[in-house]
Parts: C-alpha cells; sequence; structure tokens
C-alpha cells in the first residue's frame, strides 16, 4: 500500500474518540494518511541542556530543577497557583493558570526536567507554558527532539503525538515505496517509512530537516511525473492541421463599443494558431483582474463554432456560470450563436430538452458547471473546452470534459497571476499566454490602508459616493457570529451597515449560505443598482462585474492573502469611475503585517502581488491554489526548495525519456493514479 492509498480512519485509533476526530478534522485530518502528513510547525531540543538563566536570552530552556516554594496570585476562588523552582543558575516561577492542581505534583523538594521559555514579568523569571516530568523517572517528553504541531481546538500535542505514534508503528511501517530504490539511492534517501519517522520522531534536527527535504522531493517528483506523462501524451496527440473561418470574429470585435487591446489581439492570435495546428491546443491565459479574459474567450471561440463544433465554458460557481452566459449571449447571440446555461439548479424538466439540444447540436456554446462533466451531458461535436478559474477544477475533471469530444483545444482561464516558478511547476505541459493591460479608460484604483478604529471616516468616503449614485462592496472573513472568533461578521455588520451606517440605503447580503435562488435575486438586484450597498464575504472574490461599484471596503484585511485582497479590490474600476478600495485592519495588527498589506498600497501590479503572496504565504495559500489537489504540497515549499524542484524535474524528464509510458515502473502509475483520485476527493 502507498501513502496515498493509506485511508484508515483516524478513529481506528486509541484516543481519538468522536470529538477528537472533529477536532482533527477541523485540520483536514480524516485519514491516518492526513494525520502522517500533518507535519510539525516546529521542533523542541530537549537534548541540549539549557538553563532558566540562559532562556531568559530567548531560547527554550531544557533543564533540571529543583521545586522550592509555592504562592498564590489573587485570593479565593479565583487564585492561581505559582511554583517556584530553582536550577544551577537562577529561580524561576511557573504561573499555573487553570491548574491549580499542579500542587500535589510540584511539591516543594520535588527534583523535574522541566521545559519552558522563561520572561521577565514583574521583576522575577515567569513563565505560563511550560512541560516537566520527574527527575527520578523514565524520560517521556525528555532526552529527545520533541515534535511541535499545529493544533485546533479540542487537541492536544499529546494526543496529537500518541496518535501519530500509533500510526507511525501500525501503518507507516508497512508502506510501498512509490519512488523506485535506485532513484531514492541516487538521492541519498531513506524509504518512506523511516522518512515519516524521521520526520516526526527525530533523533537530531538535522535528520528532522534531511526527512522533510526527502519527503519533499517525493512530493515534487511525483508533480514532475504527472506533468511530463501530460507532456508526452500530448506530444503523440495528432491531427490534421487545418483553416478555420474567422467571419464570426471579425463581425463580433467589429461591433464592439471599444477596440481590443494590444494583449488581447496578441492572446486570441495566439489560441487561433493553436487552433489550426496539428496538435490540440493546451494554453494557459492568466492576466489581470478586469483585463477582459472573458471576452477573449467569447470570441476565440467563434471559430471552431463557425466551423460546426461546440464549445463548453466551465465555471466553479453558479452565480460565475450564469453571469457568463448572460454575457456570452448578449455578445454571441446576435450573431447567431445558441448559448445555453447548463448547472446543476437546473430542474430536470427543463435540463432535459437542453441535454437533448447539446447532443443533437443544436447548442452552439455551453456554459455550466460541474454539471457540464455528469455523464448525462454528451455533446455533439465537442471542439473546445474553457476552463474558468481552473484551479476550482481538478486534473480528473478537466480530462472528462475533454473526453467529450475528439481532442478538443484546451483553453484554462485565471485571474490570478501566477508566479513563474509556480506556472513551472503546475503549468510546464502548456503553453501561457497573459494579459496585462487593463482597457483604455480604465483609471488605477485609489487603495486605502485604515485601522478599525478610523472605520468612520472610510464609511463616510463610502456615503459620498453612495449620495452620487455609486455601488459598493463591504467584504468580511467570516459569514456569521456562530464561527467561534471576534472578528467581525457578514451577518451581524450587515444588520449594523443597513439599520445605521447606511440607513438610506438599500443593504444587501450575500455569502455561501444563502440559497442559489436567493443569492442570484440579490446579485440581479445589486448590478440593477437596486441594492446599493453589498455585503458578503469572498464569494463576490471572482466573477462579479458590476461596473457602477465604485468602493470596496474589505474589514480584518489582515485574514486576507494578498493575492486575494487584489482580486477583490478587482470587482470596482470596471468602467471609467474612479475607484476606492479599503482594506481595514485591527488596530493591535504588527508593523509586519501592516507592511504586508502596504504592498498592495504601492502596487496594481498583480503579478508583483502574486510573487510577494507566494513567498509569505507559500503556493498553497495563493489566491484560492489550495483547492487544487494538483497543488497539495504538505512538505515542499517552493520558496526554499527550489533546488529539490530542479532535481525532480530533471529526474522525471529522465525517467520518462527511457519509460514513458511506466511499463517498467507499473508502482509509480499505479501512486500516480492514487494521487489522481486524491485530487479529486480533495475537490
Amino acid at each position: 500500500m502507498f501513502l496515498a492509498e493509506l485511508d484508515q480512519s483516524v478513529q481506528k485509533l486509541k484516543g481519538v474518540g468522536p470529538a477528537a476526530a472533529r477536532a482533527m478534522n477541523r485540520l483536514g485530518i480524516g485519514t491516518q494518511r492526513d494525520l502522517l502528513l500533518h507535519l510539525p510547525r516546529a521542533y523542541e531540543d530537549r537534548v541540549t541542556p539549557v538553563t532558566i538563566a540562559e532562556s531568559l536570552a530567548g531560547i527554550a530552556c531544557n533543564t533540571v530543577a529543583e521545586v522550592i516554594a509555592h504562592d498564590y496570585i489573587g485570593a479565593g476562588p479565583q487564585k492561581t497557583l505559582k511554583v517556584y523552582v530553582r536550577d544551577n543558575s537562577a529561580t524561576g516561577a511557573l504561573a499555573c493558570f487553570g491548574r491549580n492542581f499542579l500542587a500535589s505534583r510540584l511539591r516543594p523538594g520535588a527534583r523535574i526536567r522541566l521545559a519552558a521559555q522563561f520572561a521577565y514579568r514583574y521583576g522575577e523569571p515567569q513563565t505560563s507554558a511550560f512541560e516537566f516530568e520527574p527527575a527520578d523517572g523514565p524520560q517521556q517528553l525528555f532526552g529527545r527532539i520533541l515534535a511541535v504541531y499545529p493544533l485546533s481546538e479540542g487537541l492536544s500535542q499529546a494526543l496529537l503525538r500518541s496518535a501519530l505514534q500509533q500510526a507511525l508503528h501500525a501503518s507507516a511501517r508497512h508502506l510501498e515505496d512509490a519512488l523506485p530504490a535506485d532513484l531514492r539511492g541516487r538521492r541519498g534517501m531513506p524509504n518512506i517509512a523511516a522518512t515519516l519517522q524521521q520526520i516526526h520522531q527525530p533523533d537530531t534536527l538535522a535528520q528532522a530537516e534531511a526527512a522533510r527535504r526527502a519527503l519533499a522531493y517525493e512530493e515534487l517528483f511525483m508533480l514532475q511525473l504527472r506533468l511530463r506523462s501530460r507532456v508526452l501524451a500530448g506530444s503523440r496527440t495528432t491531427r490534421p492541421a487545418r483553416l478555420l473561418p474567422q467571419t464570426l470574429q471579425q463581425r463580433a470585435t467589429a461591433g464592439l463599443p471599444f477596440q481590443l487591446t494590444a494583449d488581447q489581439q496578441t492572446v486570441l492570435q495566439e489560441i487561433r494558431a493553436d487552433m489550426q495546428s496539428g496538435r490540440p491546443m493546451a494554453r494557459l491565459l492568466q492576466g489581470e483582474v478586469g483585463s477582459g479574459k472573458t471576452l477573449v474567450a467569447f470570441v476565440s471561440a467563434l471559430a471552431p463554432i463557425e466551423a460546426g463544433g461546440q464549445a463548453v465554458l466551465m465555471a466553479p460557481t453558479e452565480l460565475l456560470a450564469r453571469q457568463h452566459a448572460e454575457n456570452a449571449a448578449g455578445l454571441l447571440q446576435p450573431l447567431g450563436v445558441r448559448v445555453v446555461l447548463l448547472t446543476g439548479s437546473v430542474p430536470l424538466r427543463a435540463r432535459t430538452p437542453l441535454l437533448e439540444a447539446v447532443a443533437a447540436g443544436e447548442a452552439d456554446l455551453v456554459v455550466g458547471t460541474h454539471a457540464v462533466f455528469s455523464e448525462s451531458t454528451r455533446f455533439h461535436d465537442l471542439r473546445y473546452v474553457i476552463v474558468d478559474e481552473q484551479h476550482r477544477f481538478g486534473v480528473v475533471q478537466r480530462a472528462a470534459v475533454l473526453h467529450k469530444g475528439h481532442n478538443p483545444d484546451l483553453l484554462l482561464m485565471t485571474a490570478t497571476p501566477i508566479p513563474r516558478t509556480l506556472a513551472l511547476t503546475l503549468f510546464g505541459d502548456m503553453e501561457t499566454s497573459t494579459i496585462r493591460n487593463l482597457p483604455p479608460g480604465r483609471k488605477p484604483i485609489q487603495t486605502h490602508l485604515a485601522r478599525m478604529s478610523n472605520e468612520q471616516k472610510v464609511y463616510a468616503h463610502v456615503r459620498g459616493e453612495l449620495e452620487a449614485g455609486r455601488q459598493a462592496y463591504f467584504v468580511y472573513p467570516l459569514i456569521d457570529p456562530n464561527d467561534r472568533s471576534e472578528l467581525r461578521n457578514a451577518e451581524t455588520m450587515f444588520e449594523r451597515l443597513r439599520d445605521q451606517v447606511f440607513a438610506n440605503f438599500s443593504v444587501g447580503l450575500v455569502h455561501s449560505r444563502v440559497p442559489d435562488a436567493e443569492k442570484r435575486q440579490r446579485m440581479a438586484a445589486f448590478q440593477a443598482n437596486q441594492l446599493q450597498v453589498l455585503v458578503a464575504t469572498s464569494v463576490i472574490e471572482v466573477g462579479v462585474d458590476v461596473p457602477n461599484a465604485s468602493c470596496m471596503v474589505v474589514e480584518h484585511a489582515e485574514r486576507f492573502g494578498l493575492a486575494a485582497l487584489h482580486q477583490l479590490r478587482g470587482r470596482v474600476g470596471r468602467s471609467d469611475l474612479q475607484s476606492w478600495a479599503f482594506f481595514v485592519y485591527a488596530d493591535d495588527l504588527s508593523e509586519e503585517a501592516k507592511q504586508r498589506l502596504r504592498i498592495l498600497h504601492q502596487t496594481g501590479d498583480g503579478f508583483a502581488i502574486a510573487e510577494e503572496d507566494l513567498r509569505i504565504r507559500g503556493p498553497g495559500d495563493l489566491a484560492g491554489l489550495r483547492q487544487s489537489g494538483f497543488l497539495r504540497l504538505h512538505a515542499a515549499d517552493l520558496n526554499r526548495d527550489g533546488d529539490l524542484l530542479e532535481q525532480a524535474r530533471s529526474d522525471a524528464a529522465e525517467l520518462c525519456s527511457d519509460d514513458a509510458d511506466l511499463l517498467q515502473h507499473p508502482g509509480l502509475q499505479r501512486a500516480l493514479n492514487a494521487h489522481d483520485r486524491l485530487e479529486e476527493l480533495a475537490l
């Protein structure tokens, strides 16, 4: 069994009951595979002695101390035990908040092994975070390198360590190696069982890092192998070169009230050249928010449609699919193009004739959500597949649509500019097109950063815009106050904005829990200016196009990634109106976090912002890319593991050059298939 195939529930482990399983699930841990890949966030050296006095310099204490006295902070039922301990360097105090029961375990005269982080408080070395065990007993928490894990409410380090110990013993040591033995030997890496053991229970810090790099290499190698196999499969797929008609494209562009930008024209030429070539197109189109990618997609679809074929545009949400369908109908139906919308919410009575029309070739452009690649959807002659917000769809899902046609052309679109390293990692098998220029007449969005305590100034500016007939978005990180947090949430702030701040205007609310029908009604009302303020979560991050909206206010902006904030900013500035983005942050935000937000104030270049977001947050958080199973990296860090990426790319290329179909490596093929299944489950 490969690690990717290890799907036993964590509840089979002793001590992991339903409550602990729910707590683990909040961390994305459902199976023992997930648990083994829940890597330490840090390690504590419980081998090297560090005295209380030395720990005051900011390093963790690891010492043997004697309990010398008890004291209490406060009085009555709320009093807190304070235990004084002494080693050969100094005396320190252990503040036992909520743990007065430790008085019986830390009696004066007892000698203990102690791990803590001391700091001067109230004139003495003091700590409230500490672990200990009797000095005369067996070493359980000491004498070794101890892993420290990310936690969620209801979990403790002890519980996680116990569960991992069981998983390592019961499951990890029986795992097969996905990587060939000669490759592991050449790269000097242990097998997967030893790798996991050394990550979670290392003998030294150097061993832990070496094991992390071994697992990172394996992740990157498997990713590059999948990429390489797609490149080879694409190179073998050929078709006769052809000339495509362009009458409809010319009519469509001539009828626009504006000229296409130079970048849009270049991309259309690139797509046309691919479509006319002897191999099916595989192209990634990335561009700035509001740069006109969707228009390029619509216009590019006219060539295969005019030639007698069909095109499909897949969108990740019904909200976005419906908007695309409406825009496509407005542009293309006057040219005789038949546009249909196919989503999961279409009732069966209406769906049946739609599916029959698609199968009969009576629909030219199908716009839809995941319903498009269901088994019941059959095309008459599918020649062109467009995937919007491609990171929301998995490799297998995209393949399911491609298989509905005979080697159709593929265009993946993203409004998230992808840094070069990430593009090479994820899309090295595809050509890339980029739209950087915004349509003429667009004014740069003025971006302001504001503290929560200055929110009234923000509200005053927005009120002025509303009085001038404009509209505004207010975005929050949480939906409701039931989310365990002190952060502001959309539902509570909707009531406040509606009843107090903007009582003279119409205010609406949209988030993922609002039923689709109501969501459509509220979005339509906002687009028609029947609602002047739309309160939302990041559900409106992509695809929403309301040219009259001139203000974007994101509260608790520090809770969003830079690229996500750039996407939200792109919801305004979609006309010749001057627009503003206000990123409101908590008053107690650190200077480092403020500096991160200042990047948005300094530049509107999405590519520069994406590079910085990759550096700060890592690829898994880059504007939704965590949702892509293709990038579920647990150990690899593209910022610091560039050398491993190059090694993995080189090794994958070498292996495929000798064994393109992996016939000599059936285990690798099985492991790749297991990774594909995991991706689809993740999505």
